[in-house]
């Protein structure tokens, strides 16, 4: 394990040495008067070689929440988390936590735990020896670390676990053990690299959960990297969207969800991804419609207002889980020839193509609808004015925002 690894998850003995005999909670910061931890990031760059990876990001995560980074691989999130934690140093920008300039401090300076995708477990030491060994080493009571170390096995799972050596794990379990290691040590800031990546679906939607209990009751800051969507809408206060090394968009999960700015947003949130089509606006008996690719839907006037010009070329979403049977006197906006019908239990999703210019759309259905859909039928689709999204093909940028 490298020195820098060891610094950041908190079980350097230098750092140890340097370090208060025990970290205190966010509670009795608050208790003493001082401010709650927070991270801030501002202007950060940061390039390899030839290769520029972050543009000059801006992030500013308030004390006590749970903010997700989430982009596709490439985008930037793990090397921000990575420069957090002070793996890594920006080539300009600054980077605060708890008030404190931390950009070119070592990480054994600045109070983080962190979970990697890899394990970085002491292979001589049983799971109980690597849950302990940064308590012990910062001198924690015995007492204290016993309620720990009980605490985090239970939450992950590990009881039968404490007297096996990593080499006697699965990959899933190696990755609870070091997720432990950083609940334990209770730090004011956790840092989160994709560390379910590794474990079995089952396992972790259960730990998903877990994480976001253990965050609320110690209500320390938390800095979540992930590519799962499910993750990053499940377990966020605030999702921050990167795209290409910047920030595309931020906000509470579901706003971001309903209300993406740019069409990279609206398409990469979301499963399956969000339909587009080229169109244009039109209008007829004093209502806007947008037309294009097979579609014809009626648009809300409060919502996208002065953006509603005829004749303006537009790019149409619709989100799959939107567009449904056209049913109880609902108006059709189109008719899908489908192609395959993907059953997935309490709902389906019928995969085809608009019969006017074929492109690819899908849509959702209850069960007991997908029942009456064959492959080849053609069905008629409806979708509220209120659910359609629409895009500047130029920019981009989402119109009626």
């Amino acid at each position: 394990m490298s020195q820098a690894l060891q610094e950041a998850s908190g079980t350097d003995s230098a750092s140890i040495k340097a370090a208060a005999p025990s970290t205190p909670s966010p509670a009795s910061l608050q208790s003493s008067g001082r401010a709650a931890p927070r991270c801030s990031v501002r202007g950060v760059t940061k390039s390899f070689g030839d290769t520029s990876i972050l543009k000059g990001v801006d992030l500013a995560i308030p004390d006590g929440s749970f903010a997700v980074l989430v982009g596709p691989s490439g985008c930037g999130k793990s090397t921000l988390l990575r420069l957090v934690a002070g793996l890594e140093e920006a080539d300009a920008g600054t980077i605060t936590l708890a008030g404190k300039d931390v950009t070119r401090l070592p990480p054994r300076d600045r109070d983080v735990a962190m979970v990697f995708q890899s394990y970085a477990l002491y292979p001589h030491l049983t799971v109980r020896g690597n849950l302990e060994f940064g308590l012990e080493l910062r001198k924690t009571p015995r007492a204290e670390i016993d309620k720990r170390v009980a605490e985090a096995a239970s939450m992950l799972g590990l009881e039968p676990l404490l007297g096996r050596l990593p080499k006697q794990l699965s990959g899933g379990q190696r990755q609870r053990v070091a997720m432990g290691r950083a609940i334990v040590r209770r730090p004011t800031i956790f840092l989160f690299d994709e560390p379910l990546s590794n474990l079995d679906a089952a396992l972790r939607a259960e730990v998903r959960v877990e994480i976001r209990r253990l965050h609320d009751r110690l209500k320390a800051t938390t800095l979540y990297v992930t590519h799962d969507q499910v993750e990053a809408m499940t377990l966020a206060d605030t999702l921050w969207v990167l795209n290409n090394g910047l920030v595309e968009q931020k906000g509470p999960p579901l706003e971001v969800y309903e209300r993406p700015r740019t069409t990279f947003v609206a398409t990469f949130l979301g499963s399956p991804r969000m339909t587009m089509l080229d169109g244009v606006i039109v209008r007829e008996k004093g209502c806007f419609y947008a037309e294009g690719g097979g579609v014809r839907a009626l648009l809300d006037d409060d919502r996208f207002g002065d953006s509603l010009v005829e004749g303006r070329n537009v790019r149409i979403g619709i989100r799959p889980h939107d567009l449904g049977l056209a049913k109880n006197g609902a108006p059709s906006v189109a008719e899908l020839k489908v192609e395959i019908v993907e059953a997935l239990g309490s709902e389906a999703f019928a995969h085809g193509w608009l019969r006017a210019s074929g492109p690819s759309v899908v849509a959702r259905l209850d069960a007991d609808e997908a029942r009456s859909v064959r492959p080849g039928s053609a069905i008629r689709v409806a979708v509220a004015p209120s659910r359609m999204h629409l895009f500047d093909p130029k920019t981009g940028l989402a119109l009626g925002l």
